[in-house]
Parts: structure tokens; C-alpha cells; sequence
């Protein structure tokens, strides 16, 4: 029976231990970028961090490993429980040691937890002869442990809790397994009175924080964004947020400004109408991205249009812009329109299995910052979006900006070009962003830019829109690779620009 408890144990330590993991390595995707790079450091540090606590188990005498591992337990359900608001906080308040902290954090915690397993086993070894049998058991509860929380982790913990509830949720566990290992081998236990009230101390610490999560959650992301936050939400595949400041809404995703209520229009309108007005015949349009609705509400000013399939990954972002009052006033509604059909669907996946031409195709994806987004700019990808491109018709791709990011800008330039589709870059300038960059692709060989627009627009005309087609010296083209699957160098173009512009 008290075997069976120390074996439960494994199992749990296992699940807290690759949730601690799993929430540094998501926590610093949304706030840094780069997902990639994220997991794989933090995955590095936190593994040679167990190693080193592997090793130091051994200086453990046997006659203090079950007190040890109690002690232990505490300390890593208290480090573990606060980790992802500690590092919130961190990032919101002192953001200059935010990696510092990080992964003094992460190795830490893997030091403590690479001693758990190595004192669990050395407890069950005095207790049965067959050490054969004994590796077998703990290291099997260790890997149900591990795949029980990769499994729940983005699937319900993250979408469901939050990063902020879900550290604290482990933490209790890892107080609770200290907890019931002092009730249960009391008599083993050195001060076994004192472990109880100090794991009913930490217990009470990380609920308190449990029931408190949200609230500490908003205040380090009011640090953050500065304006109030009147939508926060974390879904399985990012984290958003809409602030208010006067008369002036904005959206972050993943901590990255996605745009500003008093700007949009001038990227909006550049992005849809000098592709539209040359196109009067189109009528079925697909849209990949612009789950905020405010590209759709754009292509909708032109009425020849019968037909928009708008595809956006993440139904918690077309849910939110085609329900909440202010952002539906600011999109005029358009993904209520009759004419509009949302899919929420993974765009590459969906452009596999759909046969449909549409007459024009509107891009509009958050910036290459990870590799997850890469993807979307790449050659076979645009390939891929060329086979539903009527011969006739045009796509424009939000290109990020060509003034702070050359060589992104110019690589998503040579990539289309590469898919075999002839090109037209241009720019326009956005206060929110600076300059930004959107190329028109098409099978067809020619493009002119209209010279005036049928409706009245807020910032274009045509003398503005034949300045977009023209580039300064200082953003002439640049020789770079198109973005091929295999090395992604859109990614490290874009990381290398962004990082001169921070320099």
C-alpha cells in the first residue's frame, strides 16, 4: 500500500514536472517570439538542469531521502505554482532581466525536479529487493505522467485555465504530494508536524493565487499594453488582447500589435482596394487571416462582390470580432454579413482540400515571427494558394514593413516570385507601424495601379496610391533567398531585422 503511494507520487511529480516546462517554453513564445527557439533552449536548460539535480541526489544521506524529497516537493510546488505570473510580472515591470529570470527559473526548477525521481527510487529500493522490477515501475508512472499533461496542457489547461491558473494548479499538486507523503509515513518523516503546517501553508499560498490568477494576470499585462484591457484571452493557439485608450482600440496577439482603431483604415485600405478596383468583375473572394474582419469589411465596398470565404485559424478571434458591440462597430459587421462564410481551419490544411477558384485572394497573416507562421510565406505554400488563383485574378500578401524589415519584406517578394507568380511590391505608411509593405501577385502579367477609386476613401486616391508603388533609395530591393520549408530564411530574416531595429 505505501509503496503504491509512492508510486502515485511519480506519477504526479512526472505531470508537474513537464508542466512547469511546458509553461516556460509557452510563456516565452508569446512574449518573445520564435517558438522554436524558445522551446528548444528552455527543453535544453531544463534537461541539463535535471541532470544536475540527478547528480546532487546522491549527496542525499538514505536515511534523509524521504524528508528531502517532502522538502523538495514543497520548494518546487512554490517555484513551479508562481513561475508563469513571477515571469508575467517580470516581463511587465523589469523587462530588461526578463531572460535572466527566465532561465534562472527554468534551471532551478529542473535541478529540483531531477532529484525527485532519483530519491523516490532510493525510499522504494529499501522496500523490495527486485531493483529490475522497481525501474520498471517508476519509470512507467514517469512517462504517463509526462504524456497525461503534453495531451491536457494545450488542449484544455492552457485554452481553459490560462498559464497563470494552470502554474498554480501544479503547484498545489506538487504541495499535495508532499502533504500525503508526511500524513502517510509519519513515523519515517523527521518533524513531520512541522512538513504538515508547511505544506498547508504553501497549499494555501498557490490557491490564494489560483483564485487570484486573472487579476494578477491583468495587472502585469497592464504593464505591458498601458491601456485598460477589456479582452484578454489565451486560446490554444495564441494569446489576445484588446485594449481602450479614449477612442482608440487595439489588438495584440502574442504581446505583438496586430493594429490601432485610429490607423487601421490606412492599412486596411491599402491592403484591399488597389487590388479590387482593378478587378470590377470578381465576385468570389477568399480571405486567409483577417479573422478580425476588418479586411472583409473593406472588400465588401465593392458591390460587385457575391461570395467571401474568410479562413482563420483560431474561432476564438472570428468569435470575438463578430459578437463584441465595439469591435463589430468597427468592423461594420462584416463577418455577420450573408455573404461572408467564416472557416476556422488551419489555412494550408484547407487550401489542400478545397478545389475552389477564387477571382481574388487576400493574405493577411500575423508577421513570420516563429516558424508556425514561416510556413504561411513559403514557396509551397504559395504554390499551393496559386492553384485557387483564377488566371485573370490578382492576391495581395501583407509583407511586413520594407523600411524596418528589408529583408523579410523583399524575401516574401522573391518567394511568390519563385512559386512562378509575377509580382507588384508597394508600401504605405501607418502610424501605428511605420512603413508597411504588401505585394500583388498573379499569374497575369500585368498590373496598373488605379488612378482614382470609384468610393471615396479616407486616406487613398490615386495620386497616394501611385506614391505606394514607388520605393525610396532607402528601401530599394535587397538580394535575398526565398523562404523555402527545408531552412525557413523568412524567420531569420525577420529575427535579424527586427533585432537591428532594437539595436
Amino acid at each position: 500500500m505505501l509503496d503504491r503511494v509512492l508510486i502515485l507520487s511519480v506519477f504526479v511529480v512526472a505531470s508537474c514536472g513537464l508542466a512547469y516546462e511546458l509553461l516556460a517554453g509557452a510563456l516565452s513564445s508569446y512574449l518573445l517570439g520564435d517558438s522554436v527557439l524558445q522551446f528548444s533552449s528552455i527543453i535544453g536548460c531544463y534537461l541539463f538542469a535535471m541532470g544536475v539535480g540527478s547528480h546532487l541526489s546522491k549527496y542525499v544521506k538514505d536515511e534523509d531521502a524521504l524528508s528531502r524529497f517532502i522538502d523538495i516537493e514543497l520548494l518546487v510546488g512554490l517555484l513551479g505554482g508562481i513561475s508563469a505570473t513571477f515571469l508575467f510580472l517580470v516581463f511587465a515591470w523589469l523587462s530588461a532581466p526578463f531572460r535572466a529570470a527566465l532561465y534562472a527559473l527554468v534551471f532551478v526548477l529542473g535541478t529540483l525536479v531531477g532529484m525527485e525521481i532519483p530519491l523516490v527510487m532510493r525510499v522504494l529500493n529499501e522496500r523490495q529487493n527486485e531493483f529490475r522490477e522497481l525501474v520498471s515501475r517508476v519509470l512507467t508512472f514517469d512517462y504517463l505522467g509526462a504524456l497525461a499533461v503534453s495531451l491536457l496542457f494545450p488542449l484544455v489547461l492552457a485554452p481553459k485555465l490560462g498559464l497563470s491558473r494552470t502554474g498554480f494548479l501544479f503547484g498545489i499538486m506538487n504541495a499535495g504530494v508532499a502533504l500525503w507523503t508526511t500524513v502517510i509515513f509519519r513515523k519515517e518523516v523527521s518533524n513531520p508536524n512541522n512538513r504538515i503546517a508547511k505544506a498547508a501553508i504553501v497549499m494555501g499560498l498557490l490557491a490564494g493565487g489560483f483564485v487570484m490568477a486573472d487579476h494578477l494576470t491583468q495587472w502585469a499585462e497592464h504593464g505591458i499594453f498601458g491601456d485598460e484591457i477589456i479582452y484578454a484571452k489565451t486560446t490554444p493557439y495564441q494569446r489576445l488582447i484588446v485594449t481602450k485608450w479614449k477612442d482608440d482600440m487595439r489588438l495584440y496577439i502574442n504581446g505583438n500589435l496586430q493594429f490601432s482603431s485610429r490607423d487601421e483604415h490606412r492599412y486596411h485600405e491599402a491592403l484591399i482596394h488597389p487590388l479590387f478596383e482593378t478587378l470590377p468583375w470578381a465576385k468570389n473572394v477568399l480571405v486567409l487571416g483577417g479573422g478580425d474582419g476588418l479586411a472583409v469589411r473593406e472588400i465588401l465596398k465593392h458591390y460587385n462582390i457575391e461570395h467571401i470565404t474568410l479562413v482563420d485559424l483560431d474561432p476564438a478571434m472570428t468569435t470575438l470580432f463578430s459578437t463584441s458591440e465595439p469591435l463589430m462597430a468597427l468592423n461594420l459587421g462584416s463577418l455577420k454579413n450573408p455573404l461572408v462564410h467564416v472557416v476556422n481551419e488551419d489555412a494550408g490544411r484547407w487550401l489542400e482540400a478545397n478545389q475552389e477558384i477564387f477571382d481574388a485572394i487576400v493574405v493577411d497573416f500575423p508577421d513570420p515571427s516563429n516558424f508556425g507562421l514561416g510556413k504561411l510565406y513559403s514557396v509551397p505554400m504559395y504554390r499551393l494558394l496559386s492553384k485557387h488563383l483564377s488566371e485573370n485574378g490578382y492576391a495581395v500578401i501583407q509583407s511586413t514593413s520594407p523600411y524596418f524589415a528589408p529583408k523579410s519584406y523583399w524575401c516574401i517578394n522573391a518567394t511568390l516570385k519563385e512559386a512562378g507568380l509575377n509580382t507588384w511590391p508597394y508600401h504605405a505608411y501607418v502610424p501605428s507601424f511605420g512603413e508597411w509593405g504588401f505585394v500583388i501577385a498573379g499569374k497575369r502579367k500585368d498590373y496598373t495601379p488605379p488612378e482614382k477609386y470609384a468610393e471615396p476613401m479616407r486616406f487613398l486616391d490615386g495620386d497616394a496610391t501611385r506614391l505606394m508603388f514607388k520605393f525610396p533609395a532607402d528601401m530599394q530591393a535587397v538580394t535575398v533567398e526565398p523562404n523555402r520549408l527545408n531552412n525557413q530564411s523568412l524567420v531569420h530574416y525577420f529575427e535579424e531585422d527586427w533585432q537591428a531595429v532594437i539595436r
